[in-house]
């Protein structure tokens, strides 16, 4: 069983930054590919971006390449998405999610079985 529990989104000013993290429980967290997807109002959730065990492979969405970027650090169960050169599109509440299945990340949501609450990011123009 793995719990996980966002952190790290605010208010924010279109060109600012925020990094976002998800704390994870369970001792087989490492072995996990781990994701970020976001939820617009009014819309699906949608992936952002994922990434290995290892950092290794990586994965964005298109509107996340060259502002995002996700990290992890297995030693703290902690995995990262910072978040640079804001716009209000990015508004939506962020969610991380585990895939205990496999090993490659993958852009489906229907892939990750384990989700966290959520956190709002807000972005005024």
């Amino acid at each position: 069983q793995v719990q996980l529990v966002e952190s790290g989104g605010g208010l924010v000013q279109a060109g600012g930054s925020l990094r976002l993290s998800c704390a994870a429980s369970g001792r087989t967290f490492s072995r996990y590919p781990m994701g970020w997807f976001r939820q617009a109002p009014g819309k699906e959730r949608a992936f952002v971006a994922a990434i290995n065990w290892s950092g290794s492979s990586i994965i964005y969405a298109d509107s996340a390449k060259g502002r995002f970027t996700i990290s992890r650090d297995n030693a703290k169960n902690t995995v990262y998405l910072q978040m640079n050169n804001l716009k209000p599109e990015d508004t939506a509440v962020y969610y991380c999610a585990a895939d205990s299945q496999h090993f490659i990340p993958r852009p489906s949501q229907s892939e990750y079985d384990y989700w966290g609450q959520g956190t709002q990011v807000t972005v005024s123009s």
